[in-house]
């Protein structure tokens, strides 16, 4: 009923055919933007880690998203005893342990071994670091909530 009121408002049929129009486009524009990305599915075995921008002992590979946008998903790799100095990022982290006990630390809180499973979430701009402390190699997932960048801190945490 409110319908067929604003379209008299408008000028009887033709103002229907406008706002038709106008509704269709919108639904369709709002359709177009929201078209659904492609799923992902990748086994472990097929990342190859590459060089990364920090430490030589940690590797970083891109499962999802863009790192200059953001958010983004990426699995990280450390060999024993890698130590990832202090540093902050401007997003939101997220960090879930998938192998090996990492040591993590965060300006204001205790240092704290995680395991298989370990969660941590660092704010933005919160300085904090990493050792690797299993024999063997440590497997992370790391996200972003926006667009990646990083903060090297001078030692002292």
């Amino acid at each position: 009923m409110k319908a067929i009121l604003i379209g008299r408002e408008l000028g009887g049929k033709r103002g229907r055919a406008s706002l038709v129009a106008a509704l269709l486009f919108g639904l369709a524009f709002s359709m177009a933007a929201e078209a659904p990305k492609a799923g992902i599915v990748r086994p472990l075995s097929d990342v190859k880690f590459p060089a990364g921008d920090g430490p030589d002992c940690l590797q970083f590979f891109l499962e999802n998203g863009d790192l200059k946008t953001g958010p983004t998903t990426a699995i990280m790799k450390a060999a024993p005893k890698c130590v990832v100095p202090p540093h902050y990022h401007t997003a939101e982290e997220q960090l879930i342990i998938v192998k090996g006990n990492v040591s993590t630390g965060m300006r204001g809180m205790p240092e704290t071994v995680l395991g298989p499973g370990g969660f941590a979430m660092m704010p933005g701009k919160a300085p904090h670091w990493f050792t690797c402390t299993a024999k063997e190699e440590c497997l992370m997932f790391v996200t972003f909530d926006r667009a990646y960048d990083i903060v090297w801190l001078k030692p002292g945490k």
